[in-house]
């Protein structure tokens, strides 16, 4: 059974950093694409960073140059490291995976499969 477990999350000030990890159960090589997606109260959940097993990444326009995702198959586990952080990027974020192939939708929370339960950031101004 696949397990995506979230952990890293936490309350920080404007402009200063977080870095979230994501254990898998399952070894991470064998996931097609993997992201970071993050909901906000109110608001739809939005894609924020994503890999697939190219290596290809990409990122929302609202956390390119702050962000970086990365992933460790020897570890199996994904990061997201979130430099810079503004108020506006409050929420909780999960994790997903999947090992569906096919045109690569990386940041449509359609495309995945497998998610987390979530770990809250929360930045304060």
């Amino acid at each position: 059974q696949v397990q995506l477990v979230e952990s890293g999350g936490g309350s920080v000030q404007s402009g200063g950093s977080l870095r979230l990890s994501c254990a898998s159960s399952v070894f991470t090589a064998t996931y097609v694409s993997m992201g970071w997606f993050r909901q906000a109260p109110g608001k739809e959940r939005e894609g924020v960073a994503a890999i697939n097993n190219a290596n290809w990444i990409d990122y929302a326009d609202s956390v390119k140059g702050r962000f970086t995702i990365s992933r460790d198959n020897a570890k199996n586990t994904l990061y997201l490291e979130m430099n810079s952080l503004k108020p506006d990027d409050t929420a909780m974020y999960y994790c997903a995976a999947t090992s569906n192939g096919g045109s690569w939708h990386s940041l449509r929370s359609d495309a995945y499969t497998y998610w987390g339960r979530g770990t809250q950031v929360t930045v304060s101004s």
